[in-house]
């Protein structure tokens, strides 16, 4: 008869391991996400070559040629630029207001080869050989445009922060011809808002302006 038995019928059962603490759970884990975090960064970093990552910091740029307010000029940009950007940043000509940035309030309106356009939604570089006016360039001189002076005569405004555009957006209208009556100034200047509420009053300068007042 087989004297020999089984380790485990000899041996003492082996007790389970204690769980980790919930504080220790969290600091182990939170030191591990740490290592990796920091990890992950310096691997990123040197899969990343020195061209790759000075290429990814070089934005693409172009040379455009216009003429802003009777001045012609030509710069380099980078091709995101917007028009807005570029009369604000580059020009100097602040009367441009960037209100929504998203062609829906009208305030950075400014006139390119003689149409109305939202600048902050018109890039630069599209715009070679263009002539482009702001409201700086309206006046001759000391001499006020008819337009400008009647938002004056009619105390058109109270903020003023979309009156610039709010009176490119008036002289344009005037040139298409869209000021037949008060209904269809409005319908035509209705791209641009005034949060104050002056409409009435600006119908009116436009109508002072075309001689209908």
């Amino acid at each position: 008869m087989s004297t020999e038995t089984s380790e485990s019928a000899t041996s003492p059962p082996t007790q389970p391991p204690s769980a980790p603490s919930r504080r220790t759970f969290i600091a182990t884990t939170s030191v591990a996400g740490g290592v990796i975090a920091a990890g992950g960064l310096t691997a990123g970093s040197s899969l990343l070559g020195a061209d790759e990552a000075a290429a990814a910091d070089t934005a693409p740029s172009s040379r455009v040629s216009l003429t802003v307010n009777g001045w012609r000029h030509t710069v380099t940009v980078d091709n995101r630029t917007s028009l807005l950007d570029l009369l604000r940043e580059h020009f100097g000509l602040t009367g441009s207001k960037k209100g929504c940035n998203a062609g829906a309030c009208g305030a950075c309106t400014v006139m390119v080869d003689g149409h109305r356009v939202n600048s902050c939604l018109t890039l630069a570089v599209r715009l070679e050989g263009a002539e482009v006016t702001t409201v700086e360039g309206l006046a001759e001189g000391d001499q006020l445009h008819p337009l400008q002076q009647a938002f004056i005569d009619q105390d058109a405004f109270q903020c003023g922060y979309c009156t610039p555009g709010q009176i490119v957006s008036g002289v344009g209208c005037i040139q298409e011809g869209h000021t037949g009556s008060a209904e269809e100034i409005r319908e035509w200047m209705s791209g641009n808002i005034c949060r104050c509420g002056c409409y009435v009053k600006i119908v009116r300068a436009v109508e002072q302006a075309t001689g209908r007042k």
